[in-house]
């Protein structure tokens, strides 16, 4: 596949970074219409009492694939960049199922626990509930810490999750201390995005669990790093923050013994993931990494008005062929 080119201006690392956060909605909601008429949802039994939320749709004219896509950190099913992978290859004829991670979107009510995303069980599980659900092995899809958890459902040894055809993780987190450090120390403007995405998300389970004491003191932390901190403490088992992000880092050996093929799209000017990790990823004949110069942190737009790179380099992954 070619190599992404952005057309100028629109190369900036930040802006393909936010960029896709600011397209118009409207426009991807009427071109997503059929799939969402043809969505329907599931409340999954993930194991242990935990349920997630999850839109499963059937193309009309299926083409032999299913696919499972995860958003990012405080994404959910109806991202901007989830919602047009899903249109995208919906229209291809793949049966899709677009996931929610646990306390997010609207699905904070679903589990008393809180967050957190060393919780690789339940997103095991959900793969597993899905499994008998779809025509075929499913793929794999998710996009930053979607894309981290994907990878470790494929490397868990889980033996309740499928047999799968392969793995897409679009700018994974790989480890979660380097990201954290990344944004403390560069443009903060995504730091403070995540602070107060996180706050609002924590607050809406503030209120519908009182009981778990969701102090005032995370809130005015003001700060990723001593927010995550309280929350480990006190609403983990984990005996340090460092345990707690070493739990789902996927450097070193952790994506060794993979279950599946998998495929890392990178950019080496990502402002969230720094690429200095990837030469710390194992390296196995199951693992294939493809770096880009550019594309910023899941961008890969190359104009405001072309179509998306992503669901193109998708199409490819899982050979699917468009007349």
């Amino acid at each position: 596949m070619s190599e992404f080119a952005p057309r100028w201006p629109w190369g900036n690392r930040h802006f393909q970074s936010i960029l896709p956060t600011l397209l118009p909605r409207h426009s991807l909601r009427r071109r997503a219409a059929r799939l969402l008429a043809a969505s329907r949802e599931l409340i999954l039994d993930c194991g242990d009492g935990v349920r997630l939320q999850a839109f499963h749709a059937r193309p009309e004219q299926p083409n032999g694939h299913a696919a499972i896509l995860l958003h990012g950190w405080e994404g959910s099913a109806d991202s901007y960049y989830v919602l047009s992978l899903a249109t995208h290859l919906h229209a291809a004829g793949v049966e899709v199922v677009r996931l929610n991670l646990r306390d997010h979107g609207a699905t904070h009510h679903l589990n008393e626990g809180l967050f957190h995303s060393c919780r690789l069980p339940e997103v095991c599980g959900a793969v597993a509930a899905l499994g008998p659900r779809l025509s075929a092995a499913p793929w794999l899809l998710g996009f930053s810490l979607g894309g981290n958890f994907m990878l470790r459902v494929a490397a868990s040894g889980d033996p309740r999750v499928p047999p799968l055809a392969g793995v897409v993780a679009v700018s994974p987190v790989l480890h979660p201390d380097s990201a954290m450090r990344s944004m403390e120390d560069g443009w903060r403007v995504y730091h403070d995005y995540f602070v107060k995405k996180w706050s609002n998300s924590l607050r809406r389970k503030a209120a519908l669990w009182p009981h778990l004491a969701i102090g005032e003191e995370i809130f005015r932390a003001r700060t990723l790093r001593e927010m995550t901190r309280l929350l480990v403490e006190r609403h983990t088992s984990f005996p340090n923050l460092a345990a707690y992000l070493d739990g789902y880092a996927i450097t070193g050996e952790r994506l060794a013994l993979l279950a599946a093929p998998a495929t890392i799209l990178a950019s080496l000017d990502d402002p969230i993931i720094p690429s200095v990790d990837l030469p710390r990823l194992a390296s196995g004949p199951r693992l294939r990494l493809l770096t880009m110069p550019r594309g910023g942190h899941m961008g890969f737009m190359a104009s405001p008005w072309a179509r998306s790179w992503v669901n193109a380099f998708v199409d490819r992954e899982l050979g699917i062929s468009r007349t």
